[in-house]
This record gives structure tokens, sequence and C-alpha cells, in this order.
């Protein structure tokens, strides 16, 4: 029997190798079905919170991991990866081969960005995009700060223009509101300046205010308020207008008048007004320092501003006349005030010219005597006028002129006139005359009785007093004499015409 040739075997070696390898599209029939999930296409998250980013997918999928990426290309950057602790995002739900969605925690500005799930299947190099969801774009409002306020470095008097400044910054996004009050009236609108941060994901805002200052702003506020998307309330920063006010002191000092010797007299210092209340109040006497002990406490009133009242005891001796007493007052390390008084002592002997305080006393004593005097002299003048007025109309009058003659030695002239006698030469001596005197008739006389009812008393003293003006008829008659009695004296009255 003869034998057939063998046939070569390779055909079978083919047909095993070809089963060894896999068949084209073994892939896309085991990853039929399989879908990524990523249905957040926007999401704002506030600065703080927790930023939550959600993908699915369906079982079946090729062997290897889901991660998530932060943006796409060659600067992406792994935020998950469930094989990597060291990345910050957190599943939501440990164990789950379909829900991929994970937790960023402390969310930051910079967190800013688009999100990407990745599904990876294994391949000889490693893991290969196998499918990625759209993306999800995420944007961080950031809070802003609270405001700060800050005025001058210096302090400020009354009627100067002072400038203040708010101040708030890691906010997004730049879109902010400022508005300012003067304690509960909202002032003129300032422009603000928004410029960015540090990084492009928050910016910062500045905005100034002028105030002209008043004295009465002591217990003033400026208020800055900021409003923002993230805030549901503003946000205020406040400044007291008493941090950079400074009110400078009214120095009032009275000088005492003069003052006796060896008095103690005082000197008063009222310091007025002032803020704030640090001030020192120093006594000087002809330039010199003087140890008053210390300095009393200011004391504050109902608008915040503070008075002080420093006095000093002197006593007046001789060697202080003239002496200068000064009060200097520092307020604020501002330049000194000082006021000024002298001490006048009026001592005996001294000039009262030497004192300016004195002058006008001394004026005022002369005008008053000058014065006095003055109607002094008026007075007389016209007491003068009216004896005078009053003499001019005796003359003119039939007066009665009772004289009688004068005596010398005991005896009577003879040669006197019995008819010139006045009524200023009749006086009776207090003797009862029993002695009948003679009467003398006359064509141009008449006679006057001046009668008693009964003896004139020792004390009875008639002087011309009491014969006033004796006004007699102007018909010339011859009259009877009076009777005569004891009691009875004549005096011869005689009528001069003229």
């Amino acid at each position: 029997m003869e034998l057939l040739p063998r046939r070569p075997a390779w055909p079978l070696t083919c047909l095993v190798l070809l089963s060894l390898r896999p068949w084209p599209g073994a892939d896309a029939q085991a990853g039929q079905g399989f879908q990524l999930h990523q249905p957040q296409k926007e999401v704002s998250v506030i600065a703080g919170e927790t930023l939550t980013l959600i993908c699915t997918v369906t079982e079946g999928g090729p062997p290897g991991p889901v991660k998530w990426l932060k943006g796409w290309g060659s600067g992406s950057e792994t935020i998950y990866d469930q094989k990597d602790p060291s990345t910050w995002g957190v599943r939501a739900m440990n164990g789950s081969n379909t829900n991929f969605t994970i937790l960023i925690k402390d969310v930051r500005p910079k967190d800013a960005g688009t999100y990407y799930c990745v599904k990876f299947r294994k391949g000889p190099t490693g893991d290969e995009l196998y499918q990625r969801g759209d993306g999800t774009a995420v944007s961080v409002q950031a809070r802003p700060s609270n405001p700060t306020v800050s005025g001058p470095s210096d302090r400020v008097e009354p009627g100067n223009v002072a400038s203040f400044t708010c101040k708030s910054g890691g906010f997004f996004p730049s879109d902010i509101n400022v508005n300012w009050f003067k304690d509960k009236t909202m002032m003129q609108s300032q422009l603000r300046n928004v410029t960015p941060g540090p990084s492009n994901f928050t910016y910062n805002m500045s905005s100034t205010v002028t105030v002209t200052l008043q004295k009465d702003d002591i217990r003033s506020e400026l208020t800055c308020q900021v409003g923002h998307t993230t805030l549901t309330a503003p946000l205020t920063g406040s400044y007291h207008l008493s941090q950079i006010l400074r009110v400078p002191p009214k120095v009032v000092m009275e000088p005492p008048g003069p003052v006796g010797l060896n008095e103690t007299v005082s000197f008063t210092c009222d310091v007025q007004g002032f803020y704030p209340g640090s001030v020192t109040v120093t006594w000087l006497e002809n330039g010199k320092e003087m140890n008053t002990g210390s300095t009393p406490q200011p004391t504050e009133t109902s608008k915040g501003l503070f008075n002080l009242r420093s006095t000093v005891l002197v006593q007046a001796v001789l060697e202080k006349n003239g002496s200068v007493f000064a009060c200097r007052v520092v307020h604020e390390g501002q330049d000194p005030l000082s006021r000024n008084a002298t001490l006048w002592v009026a001592a005996s002997g001294q000039k009262e010219s030497n004192s300016p305080y004195t002058n006008g006393s001394s004026l005022f004593i002369y005008v008053a005597v000058g014065v006095v005097c003055t109607v002094l002299a008026l007075l007389v003048v016209a007491i003068l006028y009216l004896i005078r007025v009053k003499q001019s109309k005796g003359k003119s009058s039939p007066s009665a002129r009772l004289h009688e003659p004068e005596k010398s030695s005991g005896t009577t002239t003879q040669d006197s006139d019995p008819n010139n006698m006045t009524y200023a030469d009749l006086n009776f001596t207090k003797e009862k005359k029993n002695v009948q005197r003679v009467i003398e008739v006359s064509q141009q006389s008449e006679y006057a009785c001046i009668q008693g009812s009964q003896a004139p008393a020792s004390n009875d003293n008639l002087t011309y007093a009491d014969l006033d003006m004796v006004h007699l008829s102007k018909a010339p008659r011859r009259p009877a004499p009076c009777p005569e009695e004891t009691t009875s004296e004549y005096a011869s009255v005689q009528i001069q015409r003229q």
C-alpha cells in the first residue's frame, strides 16, 4: 500500500491564532448602551460654601476609571480620581458604580472654571479616554469683606475739610453699591473705584467722601454702607468724628481790681469749650513758673466739649504791687495760649494814678464833686436873686421904718434923727418898762401901738423878727395916741414918702 503525502498543518495554526485576537468592534459591542450623563451646564456658588458636581454612568462600560477634570487639554487639572487620594474632590456616594457625583468643600474664587466628568478605559499604554460629559461651568460669588473707614492722620479743627475713605475687597462679581451717611442723613453720592484683586476672580473697592467739620460734630458718626448680590443685608463700617476733631479752647481771665495791703486775691483762668479733654494749665508770676499744686480735672458738657477752671491765690504784699500773673494753656501739643492780669495793691501814700483800675473811680469822683458845686452855686445865686427882688419890693412899698436913736455911753445923741429908725434897730429889753416913753408927734408920723395883755415875762424878748414890715395907711392923718398902760410900749413910726 502506497502512503499518501501528508498535508501541512499551518492553516490550523493560523485559525488558532486568529481565535485568540479580538475581532474588530468587540469594544464597541462591549460598550453598547453605555452612557455618561453630566446634567449641570452652569453652577454658581458663594465662596466658603460646598460645590456639588453631578455625574452618572450606566453599567456595562469597558473597564477603566471615571475621573473629574477642571479644564480640558494640556492645562487640565484632576479634581477627583478614585485611585489618587490626594485629590480634594470627595465622592458623594462611595461604592457606587453608577453615581460619580463629587463635593468640593470650602470653595474659593480660584475654584471657578469648567469641570468635566470623563470615563477612561484601560489600554496597552495606560488609561485612555473613552467618553466625557459636556462640562459644568462653575462661577464662585465672593462676599465683600466688612468695610473699613479711615480718616486723616492728624486732628482737624472746625471749619476745615477732612477726607474719609471706605474700603472693601475680595468680592465677585464686580458689581457693588456704596452709600455714605452722616448720623442718619445720607450724604452726596461719591464715586467708587473698583479694581481687580490679586486673582482674576476677585475685586476690591475704594470710596472717598469729604466732610466740613463743625464744632458740634463731637458726637457725630460717619457710616459706609456696602451692598452686593451675595449679601442679604448691607455691610456697614463706621467712623466717629471725635477721633480726628480738635476744638481749641477759649481762655478767659478777668483781672481783679485793686486790693488792700496784705489781703488775699484770687486769679481765675477759665478754659472753655475744648476737645479732647487733655489740657495743661501753668501759672507764671513775672515770667517765672509758680508752684500751684495739681491742676483740676476738666468737666464734660452735654455737647461733649470740656471746661476747666484753675485758680491761684496770692498775698497782696507791697512787694508784689504791679506783678503780672499769667495763665498759660497748652492743648493737644498746640502752641500755648496765655492771658495776663496785673496785681495792684492799694497802699497808703501810693498814688492812685499808678493803677489803671483807679483812674476811672477818681474821674467819677471829680465829676460828682464838680456837679455838686455847680448846683450849690446856682442855689446861692437864686437865693441872692430872691432876696434882692424882695428888698426891691420893700423899698417901693410904704413900709414903716422903726428907728431907735443910737446910744453911746448910756446917753442919747440929740443930733440923731428920731425919724431914722428901722425895724432892725428895734429890740426890746427883757426888763419890764415902767417908765413911760415920750412920744413925739409930727404931721408925718404915725404911731404903732404894741400892746400886751400882761406884763412881759423875763424871757419875752421882742426882736425885729416880731415886727416884720408894718404897713400903714398912705393917707396922712393924725393918729390918736394909744392909751398908756403899764404893759404897753410905743414906737415911733415915720413914713418917708417919696
